[in-house]
């Protein structure tokens, strides 16, 4: 990272003191400028962290470190003789919390690895939507306006979580861990490995690195904040970069409008018309699902004409929750 560029770190206990003007502006920036802010003091018990930590890091060495080798040989990626640029250097699974879940379906799970991660999902969720509250506090919202967006008229967003390592790879300079990308859906958050670092982001033409720290909950913003907001709070590209020592752990939480949820800028930060689309999220993460890895920009005007997204041309799948 440039030294001149500070990564924006918050500490949410100050917003309970006499920095919590400071703390909301310090938000308010990273959403502006960064898309990403990283979180201390967020509430969430550091021991439940720290048992989720052990017992990710301990599956996948039992369960889905044969079988991300097995996948390598499949792809002849245990070579890497050339540059690979449609796949990617990771192991992942999915929970599902919202609306429906599916975390006693996973097979191999410990119950005590479910629980654990049953209850921080539950930790999560409210700490999204405290998050959400000061997003709105910020942008001059209604209290509670973001939520009700996010829950549609079923009355529940979607959320769940993608559980990744992200292992050692001999030729690091050939593969990508995640190829760059800019999430599609709300609020992400992030407990990344504080030992193995990978994960960097595009700020002004550079990217930065995120920085890993222990106990940290890393915030970024998907592209329906980007619509909601008119464009005052941006998702931003990033990327994992893989590493030839060490295996990166990452559990991404994912807090998504319903699939019902009507999406568009909020009248209150519309001057003088949008260039940003109103649609229905299913239909976004339709498009999205086939075209993750291409810029945002061009999704947000097939949006605009939900006929034309065709034209886009899918080149990946993706797990949209």
């Amino acid at each position: 990272m440039e030294k001149n560029i500070k990564f924006p770190v918050v500490d949410l206990s100050k917003l309970n003191g006499e920095e919590r003007d400071q703390t909301m502006a310090l938000i308010d920036d990273a959403c502006q400028n960064w898309g990403f802010f990283e979180l201390l003091n967020h509430g969430i018990p550091y021991d439940l962290m720290d048992n989720i930590e052990r017992m990710t890091k301990e599956h996948y060495k039992k369960f889905m470190e044969q079988k991300f080798k097995e996948m390598l040989r499949s792809k002849g990626l245990d070579t890497l003789e050339t540059e690979v640029e449609n796949v990617d250097w990771e192991s992942t699974f999915f929970l599902h919390h919202l609306p429906q879940t599916n975390l006693y379906d996973i097979p191999d799970m410990s119950e005590e690895y479910r629980e654990a991660m049953k209850d921080f999902g539950r930790r999560l969720e409210n700490l999204a939507e405290e998050l959400l509250d000061l997003l709105c506090e910020n942008l001059g919202l209604e209290k509670g306006y973001l939520k009700k967006v996010f829950r549609g008229t079923k009355g529940t967003p979607t959320f769940g979580t993608k559980v990744s390592n992200y292992p050692p790879c001999p030729k690091p300079e050939m593969i990508k861990g995640l190829r760059a990308h800019t999430d599609a859906g709300g609020l992400i958050l992030l407990f990344q490995d504080d030992k193995v670092s990978g994960l960097q982001l595009l700020k002004d033409g550079v990217w930065v690195d995120v920085p890993p720290l222990k106990h940290s909950i890393v915030i970024n913003l998907g592209d329906q904040l980007e619509v909601i907001t008119n464009g005052k709070y941006k998702s931003i590209m990033h990327r994992v970069m893989t590493q030839k020592e060490g295996n990166r752990m990452s559990i991404a939480s994912f807090y998504n409008p319903g699939s019902d949820a009507e999406i568009s800028p909020a009248p209150t930060l519309v001057e003088e018309g949008s260039e940003y689309p109103s649609f229905v999220f299913d239909d976004y993460m339709k498009l999205y699902a086939g075209v993750k890895f291409q810029p945002k920009e061009p999704r947000f005007e097939a949006m605009k004409n939900v006929a034309a997204a065709t034209d886009l041309n899918p080149v990946a799948t993706v797990e949209t929750f």
